[in-house]
C-alpha cells in the first residue's frame, strides 16, 4: 500500500476540503531545491515549502550542527533556565534585527508569535493603567489561525465560521503610492475615535492575499502616526522575514521601526518549528515590576528548544555569507528578466516582485481552491515544479541556494501555463 492510501485512513490535512481534493503527494526526500515523490518524480520547490527551507532542504550546514546538539541538550523547560545554544541566537538575532529591538520572546510557530505581540500590546497599555482595547489592521491581512491571530487577519475563506468571536480590529486599506494620503486620514480618524493598542501589518508584501504588495513610504507614513499617538506598531514578518525582500527584514525598508516584531518560518531554515517575538526595552520594561502579576504570562513547552535554537543560529550564519547574499542578487536579477520577457503578454495583468519574491496574475477570474487553480498546480506538478498558485496568482518564492537552471525552468512552466486559458 503507498503512503498516500495509508494517508487517508487518519490523517487530516491543513487547508483541505477532502471530499473534493485529490489524495495527497507523499514525499520521501528532499536536498537543495528538490523533492521526491514515492514513485521517483523529482520536483523543484519553487516556494521553499512555504518559505521556510530558505537554504536549501536538508542543508548540511544546519543539519550537522544540529545533530551535534542533540548528543548535548535536546530539551530543557525555558522556565527558571536558559542554556547555550538560546543565547547565542539572542545575540546574533538581536545583530540583524532592526536596531530598536532588544527582547526576545520564544514559541512555537507563526501564530504563536502574533498570539504573543497582541497579548504584549494589549497588556503593555494595562500595566500603565491605560485602557486600549482594539487593533487596526490592513484589509486582507493575514496573520495566522489561532483566534488572536485570525482576529486581526482579514482573509475570510480563513475567517468565515468565527466571525462574532474575536478582538475589537479595525481595518484600513494599504498604502498603494497613490492612494497613501486616504489610508493616513483613514487611520488617523480611527485612532482618534477608538481606543487602538496596536496596529499590526505584514511589511510591504501580504503573502496570503496573494502577493500583494504595497508602498514604503506610504507605510511609513502609517507607522509615524501611531507612534506619536502611543499606538504600538506590530511587524508580522514571519514570512518576509530573513532576506527575502533583498533585505534581512522588510521594516529595514522604512525609517521608523516597528515597536515588536513576530518572527518563524525560515528563522529555523524550514528544520524545525519555533519563533520568536521580539520588542524595544520600552515594552519589555512595563512588564518589568515587584508585582507578579505584571509579567508576561504565556510559555509553550518546547519554548527556545535548543534543536530549534542551533538551527536558527546555522540559518543566520548562512545568511550572513558572501555566498547566500550573491544568490540572493542573483535571483533578484533573474526574476526581473523573467518580468520583462512576459510583461506584454496578454495573459498577464500585473507584475510585482520585491526581492526573490515574484508574483504575477492571470487576466481570467479564478476562485482561490477551485478547479481552474487545481488545473494550474497539476499544469506544474506534471512539469516538475512545485509552485502553489492563489487563485489567479502564480508566485514564486525559492531557496536562496536554487540555480539558474532550475529557475529557467520555473520560468518555463508558468509561461507555458498561458496556454491553458
Amino acid at each position: 500500500m503507498s503512503l498516500s492510501e495509508r494517508d487517508k485512513k487518519h490523517i487530516w490535512h491543513p487547508l483541505t476540503q477532502h471530499k473534493t481534493s485529490a489524495s495527497p503527494l507523499a514525499i520521501v526526500k528532499a536536498k537543495g531545491a528538490l523533492l521526491w515523490d514515492e514513485d521517483g518524480n523529482e520536483y523543484i520547490d519553487g516556494i521553499a515549502s512555504w518559505y521556510t527551507s530558505m537554504y536549501g532542504h536538508c542543508n548540511e550546514a544546519i543539519t550537522s550542527r544540529v545533530a551535534k546538539q542533540m548528543q548535548v541538550l535536546d530539551q530543557v523547560v525555558f522556565s527558571g533556565f536558559t542554556h547555550e545554544p538560546a543565547v547565542e541566537l539572542s545575540e546574533k538575532l538581536i545583530e540583524i534585527l532592526p536596531d530598536n529591538q532588544q527582547k526576545l520572546f520564544f514559541s512555537d510557530n507563526g501564530s504563536t508569535s502574533v498570539e504573543i505581540a497582541i497579548k504584549m500590546a494589549l497588556q503593555f497599555h494595562f500595566n500603565k493603567g491605560e485602557k486600549k482595547v482594539a487593533f487596526l489592521a490592513f484589509e486582507e491581512g493575514f496573520h495566522g489561525d489561532t483566534f488572536g491571530a485570525m482576529s486581526v487577519s482579514g482573509l475570510s475563506v480563513y475567517n468565515g465560521p468565527f466571525e462574532g468571536f474575536s478582538l475589537e480590529v479595525y481595518r484600513i486599506a494599504t498604502p498603494k503610492g497613490d492612494n497613501n494620503k486616504v489610508v493616513l486620514k483613514q487611520l488617523k480618524s480611527l485612532v482618534s475615535e477608538h481606543a487602538i493598542a496596536g496596529f499590526i501589518y505584514e511589511p510591504l508584501v501580504q503573502g496570503a492575499a496573494a502577493m500583494k504588495m504595497h508602498d514604503a513610504e506610504g507605510l511609513n507614513s502609517l507607522l509615524k502616526h501611531c507612534k506619536v499617538n502611543n499606538v504600538l506598531t506590530i511587524a508580522d514578518e514571519v514570512m518576509t522575514g530573513f532576506g527575502k525582500t533583498g533585505r534581512n527584514f522588510a521594516s529595514e525598508f522604512m525609517k521608523i521601526k516597528p515597536d515588536i516584531i513576530c518572527l518563524s518560518k525560515s528563522l529555523t531554515a524550514g528544520l524545525v518549528p519555533m519563533a520568536i517575538t521580539s520588542c524595544t526595552q520600552e515594552i519589555f520594561d512595563a512588564f518589568y515590576s515587584d508585582k507578579i502579576a505584571k509579567g508576561l504570562f504565556h510559555g509553550h513547552t518546547y519554548t527556545a528548544n535548543p534543536l530549534a535554537c542551533q538551527a536558527a543560529i546555522a540559518g543566520i550564519d548562512l545568511l550572513n555569507s558572501s555566498e547566500i547574499q550573491e544568490n540572493i542578487k542573483q535571483i533578484i536579477a533573474s526574476h526581473q528578466t523573467f518580468a520583462k520577457r512576459i510583461k506584454n503578454n496578454k495573459k498577464v495583468i500585473n507584475i510585482r516582485q520585491i526581492g526573490v519574491i515574484f508574483a504575477l496574475d492571470l487576466n481570467i477570474e479564478m476562485e482561490r481552491y477551485g478547479n481552474l487553480r487545481n488545473k494550474l498546480f497539476t499544469h506544474f506538478m506534471k512539469k516538475g515544479v512545485f509552485l502553489r498558485p492563489l487563485g489567479n496568482t502564480i508566485y514564486i518564492l525559492p531557496s536562496f541556494i536554487i540555480s539558474k537552471d532550475q529557475l529557467t525552468k520555473i520560468y518555463d512552466a508558468i509561461e507555458d501555463s498561458f496556454s491553458l486559458f
